[in-house]
């Protein structure tokens, strides 16, 4: 079981890089599904599978998009720490979440992933002088809304993700 869950995971992990890389980018608005494989991984097999899978696969899109810089770990952080807290909490419910747990744990997540992504572009534009109030905070509204869309569209169609995958799994 665990050479298939570390394949899994690798898999995972590859499309979090690849959805990322197939992002829309709109200035500061970023459409992309990149969590979407990281709260597959964090709710099939918990919080360090999660985290894993959240930061290795966005490692790879940092890498392969900006190269290293100075907040590279930053950019990860959001997705690693939220694959781990949606897989602690799937643990926390021995891997039996029902659609309404899930769907908590989803909005969670990408509440989560809004709030951080929004401090480390706030420290990135501090680092590299390119700070503006407007850039940062004017396109509030439109962030929150590409979050709640992507929160009821991944709260759709997991449950379905995550019972197809348990099956090719085991």
């Amino acid at each position: 079981m665990k050479t298939k869950q570390l394949a899994t995971d690798a898999v995972l992990a590859a499309m979090c890089a690849v959805l990322g890389a197939l992002s829309l980018d709109f200035g500061n608005l970023k459409i992309s599904f990149e969590s979407l494989p990281v709260l597959m991984a964090a709710l099939m097999f918990g919080p360090w599978d999660g985290f894993a899978v959240g930061g290795i696969g966005t490692l790879i899109y940092q890498l392969l998009r900006y190269g290293v810089s100075v907040t590279t770990v930053l950019w990860m952080l959001p997705y690693a720490l939220c694959g781990f807290l949606a897989g602690y909490y799937a643990r926390r419910e021995n891997f039996e979440l029902n659609n309404k747990q899930i769907t908590a744990a989803v909005f969670v997540s990408c509440a989560l992933i809004f709030l951080l992504n929004t401090i480390v572009m706030y420290i990135d534009s501090k680092v590299y002088g390119y700070y503006s109030f407007v850039y940062i905070f004017g396109s509030m509204l439109p962030r929150i809304a590409v979050f709640l869309i992507k929160s009821a569209a991944f709260s759709a169609v997991m449950p379905l993700l995550i019972r197809a995958a348990k099956r090719v799994v085991r």
